[in-house]
């Protein structure tokens, strides 16, 4: 495995992390996490190096975390950093930010959150929470000692992106960013500003939610005649960015973690 800096932060991270959001399911319920398979996958991930994993309040019906928990027991959680978020939706009163983090510490059963984002950041819920006074209680949470390190997950556009950069001094941020995003959401742009601001610079949807892995009709023969795998192709498309700290790879079964680890 390799592994990258965390932007200003003293820390280094695999170039690969699991992302949690589409772990195996049995009978095609969302909710209903196959934990055997998806403990199996990230305690083998962990094994062979991979140590961050994102998960989130809403993941598979709320169970991602709970299911993260339970593969981080019996001393992998020594192993690795651990990546959750606050879901501004639930949000209604800056009562609920503690309500929701503790509730989050309590099924991940790991006593802190290591990387801890506000969540989808975008207009509706950018201004909101910042009047509710979020960062000052993502101070407070600091201090306490709930969360190491704060950031944000984004879909909206790169002047917002911007906007949110600079109004807190973020340790990192997560962008959606493939090779036909560069011009989508924070885009290349964002990507850059968050780099040299100092973030560390996480990507999701590297594949664009699967439909880069698999493509079809003529495009399918171009990458098949140029003998190309376009996961592989994809994923080193991002890696070979100076500014991209961490992929993540929302892996839904062992031959996918398998491959994204080669």
């Amino acid at each position: 495995m390799q592994y990258r800096k965390f932007g200003k932060l003293d820390k280094e991270f695999s170039a690969l992390g699991f992302g949690t959001m589409r772990l195996p399911v049995i009978d095609g319920q969302d909710a209903n996490v196959d934990e055997a398979a998806a403990i199996e996958m990230m305690r083998y991930a962990i094994d062979n190096g991979v140590n961050y994993f994102d998960t989130a309040h809403p993941y598979h019906g709320g169970n991602s975390e709970t299911v993260v928990g339970k593969a981080l027991s019996g001393g992998y959680r020594d192993k690795v950093a651990v990546a959750t978020k606050l879901p501004p939706w639930e949000v209604q009163t800056p009562a609920d930010f503690d309500r929701l983090l503790d509730e989050q510490i309590a099924k991940l059963g790991c006593g802190h959150v290591d990387m801890y984002l506000l969540h989808c950041l975008q207009w509706k819920w950018w201004p909101m929470l910042r009047d509710m006074g979020i960062l000052e209680w993502l101070e407070g949470a600091r201090k306490d000692g709930r969360i190491a390190e704060a950031g944000f997950s984004f879909h909206d556009n790169v002047d917002i992106f911007k906007e949110i950069v600079d109004a807190y001094d973020w340790a990192f941020c997560q962008i959606q960013y493939n090779y036909v995003n560069e011009d989508v959401q924070a885009g290349t742009e964002g990507l850059k500003y968050a780099s040299d601001k100092g973030l560390a610079v996480i990507v999701m949807e590297p594949l664009f939610g699967g439909t880069l892995a698999s493509p079809g009709g003529a495009v399918g023969e171009i990458w098949s005649e140029a003998n190309l795998d376009p996961v592989d192709t994809a994923l080193q498309w991002l890696w070979n960015k100076p500014e991209v700290s961490l992929v993540l790879s929302g892996m839904s079964d062992m031959q996918q973690t398998r491959a994204n680890i080669a």
